[in-house]
């Protein structure tokens, strides 16, 4: 929808409150609103439990907020991504009942998967609310960028866990399909304790 005044945008948000299925992208008047499918969900779910995963074995804190509504009036954009992690900033957002950018700081990782395309470019929105590590699912690949100088670069190694075998947790995703969630994510699990006590080792 064009056209959206800020306004508009809030008094919406304010009307439906919480409890909505649909997730919205709102970038200087463009208001976009999708409806989460199956192959939308499930991996966005997974990537989820496998962030959990590593911070149990990597014994540190993390804060998932799912689809944290992120906004700034100032900058007239927000958006809610599928899911959001504090990682390396938990300790400074620890129990607070509300995220206020740009007092707050911004999610460490985001995590966007992208069964259907957007009509927003959401990393222009990322970029400006200054998101460090956006995660990218689609097509049955994990792409992951990290904010160099304003803009999104790909890269093959992530910020927030830099010994992660990225290209590796598509496989796990697959794996998911025949030996259930639970099992995809035990094996992953396995899979990061190998890669410790490897690196300990060395």
């Amino acid at each position: 929808m064009n056209g959206v005044r800020w306004e508009t945008f809030k008094a919406l948000m304010a009307d439906v409150g919480d409890g909505r299925a649909w997730r919205i992208a709102y970038d200087k008047g463009v208001l976009e609103i999708r409806m989460p499918l199956t192959e939308h969900e499930e991996p966005k779910i997974l990537i989820g439990s496998f962030v959990e995963a590593l911070a149990d074995e990597l014994e540190i804190e993390i804060r998932q907020l799912g689809a944290l509504l992120l906004e700034r009036e100032d900058l007239t954009r927000a958006v809610e991504p599928d899911t959001c992690f504090y990682i390396q900033n938990e300790f400074i957002v620890r129990g607070k009942k509300s995220i206020e950018l740009p007092n707050d700081p911004p999610p460490d990782v985001v995590v966007e998967s992208d069964y259907t395309s957007s009509s927003l470019n959401k990393f222009t929105i990322y970029a400006s609310l200054g998101v460090p590590e956006l995660w990218r699912y689609r097509n049955e690949t994990l792409q992951v960028y990290q904010l160099v100088e304003g803009k999104y670069e790909l890269t093959n190694q992530s910020l927030a866990f830099p010994f992660l075998p990225l290209t590796e947790i598509p496989g796990f995703i697959e794996q998911s399909r025949t030996v259930g969630q639970r099992s995809a994510v035990r094996l992953f699990r396995q899979r990061i304790r190998d890669i410790l006590a490897n690196n300990s080792e060395n």
